[in-house]
């Protein structure tokens, strides 16, 4: 009787209720439940044994805090008095050179350089230079690494963006949340190894999309799980109306049993994947709302982080709940803010994003020191190309946009054994092109495992017939960055 309870009297309210929550937990990065024995055959064989690194890390998680649509290096980071005093000259044939451009200003007539009109001060004891549009930035200059020599091969938002986050242009890779709860699992069985928070400015924005935290041809309980501002933070994670929780985990139990028998039978990892999803949906039913809670923060983190930490789905608030999520042991927490993509009426839209992020990207790195957390926490801000130093159509000293820059830009590292309080890289006294230490999007991602233990070239995993891993078949890591 018991068992044709499970197959016909089930049936229904199983497919109901698990299509509600597969939609709302997506695939969730459970890397706290790995076992090796739940890998494909392709996987398999791919040399790399899951949850051990490599070597002793420097960090244990990483919060990346990516400013989607690619901020104007030129306006924040990258001091080029010379542009000022070059204002409306056509850029010079000889420093442009083949360049790739993009279709918005492949045809204009001329290519006027205009300077930055921010202005730049030096800070710290590192005198690192930073514009006046990141005071707060300013202030803990000498925490972070800033590198200006940043270049990539893409050209557009979109393979840019997915360049950085997986390796390739193309998509359908694993994205690097994804290649580190592979390779490290998580801390904390109660929540998912990988995150995401969006947030979006007032200035022109460019979408993102769940290829960016999708787990490719990795197990899907490494995909990220997106955290909403919503009443439900993940869909679908409460129990159906008419269910409690005593109910909710007989019901797991009987369909643990279905879906057991059906892993016996065909052997699909995907089962066993899905297993482990229900598991911890139920356990986050407890932990997420805890988290999300930012009504028990102390005034002075408050403060801290600004009153938009308040106002959930800000910068602020993801700022604030990444910390939470971090200190919790969430290996990768993943920040995406729109609203970078200035090329026109770039002045007032650049001064605009700049003060929605700069006190809370500031307060993170505070928050995290005393806590102290920010030695073995990675702290990354920066977005997926620079900004030209020639206005995109019509400008004057007042008024102009920039269009896309993939040859240099900055960003900047914190925390996690990276050096503090330094500059690395140089570009030209026009900011167009690298003259020192060049950083490629590969070198960047086999830093960044490499802080966490990990071996670029030895993180692979074999996909039909093919040995893949984040820096493809390039990359290197920045030594010289390193503490």
């Amino acid at each position: 009787m018991q068992k044709d309870f499970l197959e016909h009297g089930l049936n229904f309210n199983r497919r109901r209720f698990l299509s509600r929550l597969s939609l709302g937990l997506g695939s969730a990065a459970l890397g706290s439940l790995l076992v090796p024995d739940l890998f494909s055959g392709d996987s398999a064989d791919s040399g790399f044994a899951p949850g051990i690194p490599h070597f002793a890390p420097k960090a244990k998680r990483v919060i990346y805090l990516f400013q989607n649509g690619a901020p104007s290096q030129l306006e924040l980071f990258d001091y080029k008095p010379k542009l000022r005093d070059l204002a409306g000259q056509d850029l010079p044939s000889s420093v442009r050179g083949n360049q790739r451009l993009t279709g918005m200003t492949a045809n204009q007539k001329s290519f006027p350089m205009v300077g930055s009109f921010a202005n730049f001060k030096q800070y710290g004891e590192s005198g690192n230079w930073i514009s006046d549009m990141l005071p707060y930035t300013a202030k803990v200059v000498d925490d972070i690494c800033i590198i200006r020599s940043m270049h990539t091969e893409a050209i557009n938002h979109d393979p840019a963006l997915t360049f950085f986050q997986t390796g390739a242009q193309q998509g359908n890779r694993p994205s690097m949340g994804s290649w580190l709860s592979y390779g490290l699992g998580s801390e904390n069985k109660n929540l998912p190894s990988f995150t995401v928070l969006l947030s979006r400015g007032k200035g022109n924005s460019q979408g993102v999309y769940s290829k960016l935290w999708a787990s490719g041809f990795l197990d899907s309980i490494h995909q990220g799980v997106q955290f909403s501002s919503g009443d439900d933070p993940v869909l679908y994670l409460n129990d159906p109306d008419g269910m409690n929780k005593f109910e909710r985990r007989k019901f797991l139990d009987q369909i643990s049993k279905i879906n057991q028998l059906s892993y016996e039978e065909f052997g699909d990892p995907e089962i066993s994947t899905k297993i482990q999803q229900y598991e911890m949906a139920y356990r986050m039913q407890t932990a997420v709302p805890e988290i999300m809670d930012l009504s028990k923060e102390p005034d002075d983190i408050i403060k801290l982080y600004g009153t938009d930490s308040m106002t959930p789905g800000t910068f602020a608030a993801n700022c604030l709940l990444a910390r939470k999520l971090s200190e919790n042991g969430v290996r990768f927490v993943q920040l995406y803010h729109q609203g970078w993509d200035h090329h026109g009426n770039l002045p007032t839209e650049i001064a605009s994003q700049a003060k929605d992020v700069d006190q809370a990207s500031a307060a993170l790195i505070i928050d995290l020191k005393q806590r102290g957390l920010l030695d073995e926490t990675l702290v990354i801000w920066g977005g997926e190309f620079g900004r030209t130093n020639y206005s995109q159509g019509n400008w004057t000293a007042e008024n102009y946009g920039r269009d896309h820059h993939p040859r240099c830009f900055s960003i900047w590292m914190a925390g996690g054994g990276i050096k503090p309080g330094i500059s690395y890289g140089e570009t030209d006294d026009l900011g167009y092109n690298i003259v020192k230490d060049p950083v490629h999007v590969h070198d960047f991602q086999a830093t960044i495992l490499n802080q966490l233990g990990l071996d670029h070239e030895k993180l692979v995993f074999k996909h039909l017939g093919r040995r893949y891993r984040l820096t493809d078949v390039s990359g290197k890591v920045i030594n010289d960055i390193l503490a």
